[in-house]
């Protein structure tokens, strides 16, 4: 059964002291989120309750490291299910675009959908191996043409408006979801940061400051992917979404959608 969650979000007190005068004052971020409680805290994630910084990440790690994993062709039939439009189950509903489109228009042509890998393949060089490159955790369908302008692009905000990208934007080395799917984008990119450490064989996978990260096994940048988390907290569909990869497919869970507070608690 899907997670009970009981969200308590606390109100931000902002207070100052100072008398300002002719300055302006600085942009204020977003909230961080506020504590979570959910059904999977005395079991899932009993050994991570309390936790904070590296210890609680190696024992997220430690947690979500106990998966079923798919294959690549699988990740196709998966999709359908996973990202299925709550108001058309014939369709599935876009990354980046938010368009929902068949089900059956999965593949490489124009009009299609295909899988995007957010935590681009070649960062790290996993490319389609069973583990990371296909962890259905940051594997979404998206528009053939919208997924090849992000590319292998790094995270950030500015650019140009990508045609059919549903108000995303980019430049050329960073690429920005629209604002529906910044916090989904970013608890993605986090899941795989701490899902693989480099103790599996495959690379340690970690988020900077950084664009133009090439084939490093980096993704940035830390502070934009924090803000869009903040910013754009999990939605019923990415909770859903989360419940159905555990239930039915890898058997782990994004702790980051269940907790979003533990972003800033490691980072």
């Amino acid at each position: 059964m899907p997670a009970t969650h009981i969200r308590r979000w606390k109100t931000l007190a902002l207070t100052t002291s100072a008398v300002l005068v002719g300055l302006t004052l600085p942009t204020v971020t977003a909230t961080p989120a506020s504590a979570t409680t959910t059904a999977y805290d005395s079991t899932y994630y009993k050994n991570a309750v309390g936790k904070t910084g590296t210890t609680l990440k190696s024992s997220l790690h430690t947690i979500i490291s106990s998966q079923t994993k798919i294959s690549y062709s699988a990740v196709w039939d998966a999709l359908k299910v996973t990202d299925q439009d709550p108001n058309n189950s014939s369709n599935v509903i876009l990354l980046y675009s938010g368009s929902s489109r068949a089900k059956s228009l999965n593949g490489g042509d124009t009009g299609d959908w295909n899988r995007e890998h957010v935590w681009a393949k070649s960062h790290g060089d996993f490319g389609e191996v069973t583990g990371p490159g296909t962890d259905l955790h940051h594997l979404r369908p998206a528009d053939v043409q919208v997924n090849s302008i992000r590319g292998n692009k790094d995270f950030d905000e500015g650019g140009s408006t990508v045609s059919g990208g549903g108000g995303s934007l980019t430049d050329s080395d960073s690429f920005e979801p629209r604002d529906a799917d910044k916090g989904d984008v970013a608890r993605m990119i986090l899941y795989m940061a701490v899902r693989y450490d480099g103790g599996d064989g495959f690379a340690d996978l970690e988020p900077n400051e950084k664009v133009n990260n090439g084939s490093n096994p980096y993704i940035g940048k830390l502070t934009v992917l924090k803000q869009w988390s903040d910013e754009d907290p999990p939605s019923a569909f990415e909770e859903k979404r989360n419940q159905v990869i555990y239930d039915t497919y890898q058997h782990n869970r994004n702790p980051f959608i269940d907790h979003p507070e533990w972003v800033d608690a490691i980072w």
